[in-house]
């Protein structure tokens, strides 16, 4: 039996950053209803999830709703940001969001909330977990799915290994319980989470010799310097875009190309012997990657086969470990669903991201052309997938998908100008607030325009390649 079936314009299913930053743009553009159903007791998806000490590894100017500002606008002082634009924490992002809720959302007498509820897309019914009668919700627009890339955390997670009942393995959310009881650690995963656990650890004083690091696979990394958002910063973000086009112009392969990028400092990676196979988007400073360097206790045999009290098995090979040891679980994918589908489909939204790494600003560029323009073949037009990277050959295809976003909305002026005036997308505040008279900065945009047009024609002709190879 089900209750009164609930009407809405928009039923937005996920309360985390993505549904929250396309609810904020939607309710900015349009005066229609909204009803979000999420199945966490508190909105910001699975930020609810995380470990204690999880901050941002982009700046908080990057992150959020379009309407209200995350940053503190400050320069950190201390730590392994040092220098850098401020990176919210865990804590922060889930305050911030419920603020959001709160106080702009349920405010607005537009938007109702639905906490603790799974939503069946089956019957189109929100269930309450603890009980209860599902609701039928129907909404007369669009259902909006942002849960399609189904985000996972350590913590929600169950590894694809194998674990003996006698091992210590842990997400890292235990780690400021439990770590004091252990003698020695190993970091199970080569992604961003095992480079928090990793630094967490040395922050904390912990003997980098305790310290063995599994990395299935090594990765391309950003510079955080080159992702900052402030004027001071231009040289560094905006030089390194004009570098990045550079380099790609200038390059005669694959392989060259990469050279290049890391000879520009576009992309950094932890060993400079070891050629990285993957690129996920990851971010750090200087000061991160001086400090994860130091630990020597890195084992690239391949991905863990199994873990026991005596030793860890892997693809190539067997490690001994103790029943001393805590094994520290980082193998979850940050988005478990890498399948494309068009973001408009007749009455179904589905949220993607169309930037490079960017899923906030394309959850609000996304709710911008629904409340604006007519059908699905002309928003389709302006919001192509920019694909969710894994290898490092990945970095092309993105960033070529990226530019040509780029470009499709450059030429659209209303959208163009909207983008410009969107606090979730950095670059452009920078750019327009260059005056004639900084020659240096137009420099720097006069470089960046120059090499674009090649820089994509070589990102053609070696996808080309790369599909043929």
């Amino acid at each position: 039996m089900s209750g009164q079936p609930l009407e809405t314009d928009y039923l937005i299913v996920g309360a985390g950053a993505m549904g929250m930053a396309f609810a904020d743009t939607l309710l900015s553009e349009t005066d229609h209803d909204i009803i979000i159903v999420d199945a966490h007791d508190k909105p910001g998806g699975h930020w609810n999830d995380a470990y204690s000490f999880v901050t941002l590894h982009q700046p908080s100017a990057y992150y959020g709703v379009s309407s209200k500002e995350l940053s503190r606008g400050e320069i950190d002082q201390k730590g392994f940001n040092q220098g850098l634009e401020d990176l919210a924490t865990g804590a922060e992002i889930k305050a911030y969001f419920e603020e959001v809720m709160r106080q702009r959302f349920l405010k607005s007498g537009r938007v109702r909330y639905l906490p603790m509820h799974e939503y069946d897309w089956d019957t189109g019914a929100a269930r309450p977990r603890l009980g209860g009668e599902p609701r039928p919700i129907n909404p007369s627009r669009k259902i909006v799915d942002s849960t399609w890339l189904k985000t996972t955390v350590p913590s929600t997670h169950s590894p694809n290994f194998e674990v003996m009942p006698d091992t210590a393995l842990r997400p890292l959310n235990d780690l400021p319980k439990i770590a004091h009881q252990y003698d020695e650690f190993v970091i199970c995963g080569g992604g961003k989470t095992s480079m928090d656990a990793l630094l967490w650890l040395l922050e904390h004083g912990c003997d980098q010799e305790k310290i063995r690091w599994i990395i299935s696979r090594d990765g391309w990394m950003l510079d955080r310097a080159t992702t900052q958002t402030q004027l001071q910063f231009f040289e560094q973000t905006m030089g390194n875009q004009a570098r990045q086009m550079e380099a790609i112009a200038s390059s005669t392969s694959v392989e060259n190309l990469f050279e290049r990028l890391e000879a520009g400092g576009c992309l950094v990676r932890l060993d400079p012997n070891i050629t990285p196979t993957m690129f996920h988007g990851a971010t750090v400073s200087q000061d991160e990657l001086t400090a994860m360097r130091r630990v020597k206790g890195v084992v690239r045999m391949g991905h863990i086969q199994k873990i026991s009290a005596s030793e860890i098995v892997l693809d190539r090979g067997t490690i001994p470990t103790t029943p001393k040891t805590l094994h520290i679980d980082c193998t979850a994918t940050a988005a478990g669903n890498t399948e494309m589908v068009p973001v408009f489909q007749e009455n179904k939204i589905t949220l993607q991201t169309i930037r490079i790494v960017q899923p906030v600003f394309s959850a609000s560029v996304i709710a911008y052309i629904e409340a604006n323009y007519e059908n699905d073949e002309q928003k389709n037009a302006l919001c192509p997938v920019v694909p969710l990277p894994d290898m490092a050959s990945d970095w092309i295809k993105v960033q070529a998908s990226a530019m040509m976003n780029q470009f499709i909305w450059s030429q659209d002026k209303p959208l163009r100008r909207w983008i410009r005036d969107n606090r979730l997308d950095g670059y452009s505040h920078m750019i327009r607030n260059v005056g004639e008279g900084d020659t240096e900065k137009l420099e720097i945009l006069n470089r960046l325009r120059s090499a674009s047009m090649d820089a994509m024609g070589k990102l053609q002709t070696y996808m080309s390649e790369l599909e043929h190879a």
